[in-house]
């Protein structure tokens, strides 16, 4: 028997090969298994050459391996049948492992099958050689091998079947039986190598017209790595194309979802919007019918948002509006319905059928909201207007929504922090109310609104120290408006700091004007509301309407009531100190009618008190008025503060006011508000206020 031997260095590259080739073959199935259609069919082709190669490419390795005493070829149409055999196993294997189930049955037939591919691909393989006499094979080795084909098939079918997912760290634990089904592979074809015998006088028939073994080893090792490393690098890429179209997908199915969501749906507070409640509202109508039951409707407004919205910013009006929003949800059951309409308004459509229980949710959501709300180091106080409506099953949605959405302003006209039911009484004033703030969104394009102006004279010569500018709306066709007609529709619709900065301008512009045409001495005051004088802008807007008019701010004086200013004390107190630093004289009115802390009174920036008219009215006849005021006249001299009494309606409230010592005095008596050009006529030569009394002036 001739007696061979190994190159080791071969051996090595064979079994590495080997190795290479079962991690091809695992990253193979899955790919066949995740894709679809025509490119399953395209990667199981692919794929089936791939591994093909790289089994067949181990065992030919392993053969050139092998030396033997005597010259060496392969006849190449059996070289090339043993590659077909490989390619066509591995076909059959991927084709197994890419079903759906891998059963038992089926694990033992397709490891017998491919097992026998293996076998063959290898004996084929030997039989390339062409030996005379013809190679004899061990019987227990050669039935050792093709054992060992079978187990090691089997081992590799049920390993690629449960690898062929996408799971967590597949690839180092494909790696890992990488190894183990190349040490398998390798085992077989050396087992079979080990079970063939060369007799003494054997000689190879291909050894001089047969394929040379000389660079076979090196071409064969660059062809299967090539086609190997091709097959991989293709299933990678195919894999992260696969992966950026699934984030793709996904990130587009995330937003087509976040989408439709906040089509029915607030931003901010991710409540159902006014499309969403309308839908919600329409088969609650329909239940209510097909039940004969009621349900309620609760629309509700955010009292005090506004002042914190333009006093704070929109982020900490953003979050109290998300604090409110929960607050609501956590009284309301899960059943009932919480949208936003948008700005601070929102409605419930509560599963609530009698107007008893209707009241006691109400209440419970007053109570709710009236706590105070600790945002960014804020406490804010804000509370609730709530307009009711019931529902029997025979109403419309939107009129629904409308009555509701009109007992909410008649809450709010009522004073705020409360609840009104509709009645249907309430649907005329709401169409009186809707073209009233239709006109007044015109009013200022039309030149609609004017100032009047009003003196104020010194109590002791009765010159004329200053004028109060004050707002009428001369709406077409109706006349004039009174301001306590318009100015809350205005807060309410968000126009008021537009309309203020109009009233500022002008005022600022007569004054001007006056000063120009000689009066030095006047000085000119208006009114600022609650959310004018909390409006962010408001310092800006005050600095720039002074310098547009070369106006000095000693001649402006802005009034605000006391309440605004002790609403918030120490942000007021803030803004405050800001206009006194730029010379504007500050003075609080309606002062006597609401709550002042002495601690922070004495530390606002003002120049002087408004006595309210009130206590002025009935002086003369209630000595609790006249010891009010005498109380004030004392405290603002102590504060070093003017006082001025408005509402002088009487020579007796004059000389009373006078005595007690007002600085200055303003009322109907001395003189009624008047248009800038009648103004300036009726004082025109006039030095003293008793001549102001002797004209003709309208009431």
């Amino acid at each position: 028997m001739l007696t061979g031997s190994y190159d080791v260095g071969l051996v090595l590259v064979s079994l590495l090969m080997a190795m290479l080739a079962s991690y091809t073959a695992l990253d193979m199935a899955g790919r066949v298994a995740a894709a679809r259609d025509r490119a399953a069919a395209w990667w199981l082709a692919g794929g089936s050459v791939a591994m093909g190669v790289g089994i067949w490419s181990m065992h030919f390795l392993g053969m050139l391996a092998f030396r033997l005493p005597i010259a060496m070829g392969y006849d190449p149409s059996i070289t090339l049948l043993s590659l077909l055999i490989a390619i066509a196993s591995s076909l059959f294997a991927l084709w197994i492992v890419c079903q759906a189930a891998l059963s038992w049955s089926r694990l033992a037939a397709g490891a017998v099958i491919m097992g026998a591919g293996v076998c063959s691909m290898h004996y084929t393989g030997m039989a390339a050689m062409r030996m005379s006499p013809p190679i004899r094979y061990d019987p227990l080795l050669f039935v050792l091998s093709v054992v060992i084909a079978v187990v090691a098939s089997g081992a590799a079918l049920w390993i690629a079947f449960h690898l062929r997912q996408g799971m967590l760290g597949v690839r180092r634990l494909r790696m890992a039986a990488a190894v183990v089904m190349g040490g398998a592979i390798a085992g077989m074809h050396y087992t079979g190598m080990a079970a063939a015998r060369f007799p003494a006088n054997s000689h190879c028939i291909m050894a001089e017209s047969g394929v040379s073994t000389g660079w076979l080893a090196l071409l064969i090792t660059i062809f299967a790595v090539s086609v190997l490393s091709i097959a991989l690098i293709a299933s990678v890429l195919d894999l992260r194309m696969e992966q950026r179209t699934a984030m793709l997908a996904s990130g587009l199915a995330d937003a087509k979802q976040e989408l439709q969501f906040l089509a029915l749906h607030d931003s901010l507070t991710r409540l159902p919007n006014r499309t969403l409640l309308n839908d919600r509202l329409d088969q609650e109508i329909q239940n209510a019918r097909r039940e004969q039951t009621r349900f309620s409707v609760l629309c509700m407004d955010v009292d005090g948002f506004r002042q914190i919205n333009d006093a704070w910013g929109h982020p900490v009006g953003d979050q109290l509006l998300v604090e409110v929003a929960r607050r609501i949800r956590s009284v309301i059951r899960s059943r009932d319905t919480l949208a936003r309409l948008g700005g601070d308004e929102f409605v419930v459509l509560a599963d609530v059928r009698e107007p008893g229980d209707a009241v006691s949710l109400a209440e419970k959501l007053l109570t709710a909201i009236r706590e105070p709300a600790h945002i960014e180091g804020h406490e804010l106080h804000v509370s609730l207007s709530i307009g009711i409506a019931l529902c029997d099953g025979f109403e419309q949605p939107g009129d629904l929504l409308r009555n509701a959405d009109t007992a909410m302003n008649h809450a709010m006209a009522l004073g705020h922090n409360g609840y009104v039911f509709f009645e249907s009484s309430m649907s005329g004033d709401a169409q009186k109310q809707l073209q009233l703030l239709h006109d007044l969104r015109q009013a200022q394009e039309r030149g609609e609104l004017v100032l009047h102006y009003q003196p104020k004279f010194n109590a002791g010569d009765g010159a004329i120290v200053g004028v109060e500018a004050l707002l009428r709306w001369n709406r077409h066709g109706l006349g004039l408006v009174p301001p306590g007609d318009f100015i809350p529709l205005a807060e309410k619709a968000g126009l008021i700091f537009q309309i203020g900065h109009w009233v500022l301008d002008e005022a600022c512009r007569q004054m001007r004007a006056w000063r120009d045409a000689g009066h030095t001495e006047w000085s000119i005051s208006v009114n600022l509301s609650a959310l004018q004088f909390n409006h962010a802008g408001l310092i800006d807007m005050v600095r720039d309407v002074l310098r547009r008019h070369a106006l000095e701010p000693r001649y402006l004086t802005l009034e605000i009531t006391e309440s605004t200013a002790m609403r918030d004390a120490g942000t007021s107190l803030l803004i405050l100190e800001q206009l006194h630093a730029m010379g504007v004289n500050i003075s609080i009115d309606d002062f006597g009618t609401g709550y002042s802390s002495l601690m922070y009174l004495k530390r606002l920036p003002a120049s002087e008190l408004k006595i309210d008219r009130g206590f002025v009215r009935d002086l003369t006849h209630d000595t609790e008025d006249a010891a009010i005021i005498a109380a004030i006249v004392a405290l603002g001299r102590t504060l070093n503060l003017k006082i001025v009494a408005e509402g002088v309606e009487t020579r007796e409230q004059q000389e009373f006011l006078t005595r007690l010592g007002c600085n200055s005095l303003q009322g109907f008596l001395l003189g009624r508000p008047l248009p800038a050009g009648q103004f300036i006529e009726a004082v025109t030569g006039q030095s003293h206020a008793a001549a102001w009394d002797s004209l003709q002036l309208p009431a």
